[in-house]
């Protein structure tokens, strides 16, 4: 009788309520916290105590602000593989080149091990060979070539190949060839091998050009018609280049590719054995306080450019003339270009008057990048990218970086 006596009654009133059912707002949760609306009757007894409270619930948005910025996972990463196939996705570059690409990233990975390895394979020191340019090859240069060669072959996608190391392009054998031609420095600044100082590897992307016209020597007409057609197609200006790139040896193993949408830079994780995305839209800064130039050829240099130089000596009035920093390495040298700004040069002299470095396998890839990058390349005078090659192994005058930095050296050689 007692418990009978006793009970509670709730009423759940919710606000705007009809006949049909409203739509809920997306996303909500109830919230129900406890109301007392107008008074709350309390009788009390010997035996009994009969209470009567209302309750409202009221809907509740929910903020997605707060959901958006939820932590990120410490695990999830991207990989080189997963970015490109989110190129290929959103229709920046297509399937074939996406194949392209991870073949020469595994050619580094292999070049990687073996440059890590040089000393204990026995792959120090010159081959006792000298290559097309009158350089001495290094042991690793020539294995270096074969594994980018052999990993290029292999994708199915290239149909030329133009090394720094071959005499002339490359045709793919007609059972593997595709339509990409690729030209590749397989490891710069092998010189620096046996001393364990930073080198890479330089690659640019063309697609086929039947209208570029290669300037033939008299010993091309002995040529067959297959290599004069490589020569013909290879021969294209940087503004020409689909994509490029390149991968530095270092403390870390560092593969840098622009596939025309900016600049992105993935780490080797030796743990999973993947290039992992570390820098996004990478973007080069408009001055710099650091010059690298080979300042032992001083001597051989013209006046105007010995009068540039002289002026980053002088402090000025901040009281604090540029670093000098110089490797000895153009990927190393230009690496650390992009990322603190300043000017790399490598310019014509008395002993080499065309300077020292390729335009189709140093200069043009480097330039791609350094501009998308929102920086510049020129050989003093005008545009890397602008120049038209007249011969596979040409050689050109390098001054990339900062684009305030460049644009000074240039006035300092027009006066």
């Amino acid at each position: 009788m007692a418990a009978s006596a006793i009970s509670t009654s709730s009423h759940l009133l919710l606000s705007g309520a009809s006949t049909a059912r409203p739509r809920r707002p997306s996303p909500l949760f109830l919230s129900c916290p406890i109301k007392k609306h107008g008074s709350t009757t309390t009788t009390t007894g010997p035996s009994l105590t009969t209470t009567t409270t209302t309750i409202r619930c009221e809907a509740a948005t929910v903020d997605t602000a707060s959901t958006e910025t939820k932590k990120k996972s410490s695990f999830e990463i991207q990989t080189l593989t997963n970015w490109l196939l989110k190129q290929e996705q959103a229709g920046t570059i297509d399937a074939e080149l996406t194949i392209v690409l991870s073949s020469i990233s595994m050619a580094c990975k292999q070049i990687a091990s073996l440059v890590q390895r040089a000393s204990i394979s026995n792959l120090t020191g010159v081959q006792g060979v000298v290559n097309v340019q009158g350089e001495d090859q290094k042991k690793l240069d020539v294995v270096s070539n074969e594994v980018f060669s052999n990993c290029l072959r292999s994708s199915g996608r290239t149909g030329i190949i133009a090394s720094e190391e071959e005499d002339v392009p490359v045709a793919v054998e007609e059972s593997y060839s595709g339509n990409y031609i690729v030209v590749f420095d397989p490891l710069d600044g092998s010189s620096n091998i046996d001393a364990a100082v930073s080198t890479g590897s330089i690659f640019g992307i063309y697609s086929p050009n039947d209208e570029c016209l290669a300037d033939m020597d008299e010993d091309s007409s002995t040529l067959d018609q297959v290599t004069q057609r490589c020569v013909v197609d290879v021969c294209q200006p940087g503004n020409n280049l689909l994509a490029a790139g390149y991968c530095m040896y270092s403390s870390s193993i560092i593969f840098v590719l622009s596939v025309g949408k900016g600049v992105y830079s993935f780490t080797l994780d030796p743990m999973y054995g993947e290039f992992v995305l570390t820098q996004e839209e990478l973007k080069i800064p408009k001055a710099g306080k650091i010059y690298a130039f080979n300042e032992g050829n001083y001597q051989l240099w013209d006046d105007k450019l010995k009068k540039y130089m002289d002026s980053l000596k002088d402090p000025g009035p901040s009281g604090k003339p540029y670093s000098a920093r110089y490797i000895g390495s153009l990927v190393g040298d230009f690496h650390r270009t992009l990322l603190y700004g300043g000017i790399y040069g490598y310019p014509r002299d008395k002993k080499s008057k065309n300077g020292k470095l390729r335009l189709l396998y140093e200069c043009a890839p480097m330039s791609y990048i350094v501009e998308q990058a929102g920086g510049k390349g020129s050989d003093g005078h005008a545009r890397i990218l602008d120049i038209q090659p007249t011969e596979i192994h040409q050689r050109v005058p390098l001054f990339i970086g900062s684009v305030e930095e460049v644009e000074k050296l240039e006035k300092f050689l027009a006066e």
